[in-house]
């Protein structure tokens, strides 16, 4: 998304020393996002630099696997195949991301995943359905959403407009909760079947 707001101008178009105030600007600007969110996303963001008490951050993330600064379509047409309708949910998501952890976890010997990352990638995921999609049912529009990713553009194109209603703290959490809940690999134990349901032979 950062990298997006960058291609549009929202963000500095070289996408360094990016401020509190660039970042609460242009989320505000380009996504309707209310300040106190917007702050808070520059206080996860700013985490990226290793400079004490640092003040900017600059778009960047490091990889085992060569540029992960292109699109890569291979990944991409991966986690596609976990989207199989037209208006995605938290469950087609939930299990494209599952996936990618699993194929991260078997080839790169450089795996980490801690509790921090789980936060942020729930948070990633969750980004398509608060950014385009509806908050309150946790889907989105599959279009909407390639297109974004192919493009690293919003989908103005495709006749996205900005939601007029402000995007809070609330609506994020409870998007990534939808997203977490999906992403649990155990199931709910059937439910104990009632002693009064049972046939009585002996009646």
């Amino acid at each position: 998304m950062m990298n997006t707001l960058a291609n549009h101008g929202f963000l500095p178009h070289d996408g360094r020393n990016i401020t509190r105030e660039n970042l609460v600007d242009a989320l505000g600007q380009a996504l309707n996002f209310n300040g106190s969110l917007a702050s808070l996303m520059f206080d996860m963001g700013v985490v990226a630099n290793p400079e004490p008490n640092a003040t900017v951050f600059t778009l960047r993330s490091d990889a085992f696997f060569g540029n992960n600064h292109a699109f890569n379509e291979t990944i991409f047409e991966e986690t596609k195949a976990y989207w199989t309708g037209p208006i995605l949910d938290p469950d087609m998501l939930a299990n494209s991301k599952v996936a990618r952890q699993i194929n991260s976890k078997a080839y790169n010997p450089t795996y980490t995943f801690t509790a921090k990352t789980e936060q942020f990638s729930l948070g990633e995921v969750a980004a398509p359905i608060i950014a385009f999609g509806d908050v309150q049912t946790g889907t989105v529009n599959r279009n909407l959403v390639e297109y974004f990713f192919e493009n690293e553009r919003l989908p103005t194109d495709l006749g996205w407009k900005r939601r007029a209603r402000v995007t809070n703290l609330q609506d994020i959490l409870s998007v990534t909760q939808m997203i977490k809940n999906a992403s649990d690999l155990i199931t709910p134990s059937e439910p104990a079947r009632h002693q009064g349901s049972q046939v009585n032979l002996h009646g």
